[in-house]
């Protein structure tokens, strides 16, 4: 985490060319951080979707081995899966919050900005 800035340490701008252009870089950066937290959805959905094909595999050939023979395999494997299946839904979770946040902080930004209402849709 950034130290904290004081609002002394940040410069005022110099004319609104300037302060526009600090309104529209803070939009980019807003904007970055989405298209970020939508990367980490897309690969939470990803890594959720692999224990499930394996499990579908496991289950659709279970007819051709027995579970106790190779229970030695079986139980690692199943940890394994049960350990992606907790990280793909906090990936998930933690993206769709930090998707709301930043939709939340680019409405204010609108609202409080008139440049940003016709540039962001």
């Amino acid at each position: 985490m950034p130290d904290a800035v004081t609002p002394a340490a940040i410069p005022a701008p110099k004319s609104a060319a300037e302060e526009e252009a600090m309104i529209l870089g803070t939009m980019q950066l807003l904007l970055a951080e989405k298209r970020t937290a939508l990367s980490g959805l897309r690969t939470g959905i990803a890594i959720f979707a692999f224990p499930l094909s394996v499990l579908s595999v496991l289950i659709a050939t279970s007819k051709f081995y027995e579970a106790d023979r190779v229970l030695h395999w079986l139980v690692p494997l199943l940890v394994i899966t049960a350990g992606l299946i907790v990280l793909a839904i906090y990936m998930v979770t933690r993206s769709i919050r930090r998707l709301w946040h930043y939709d939340r902080v680019i409405r204010e930004y609108k609202r409080k900005h008139a440049v940003l209402s016709f540039l962001v849709g």
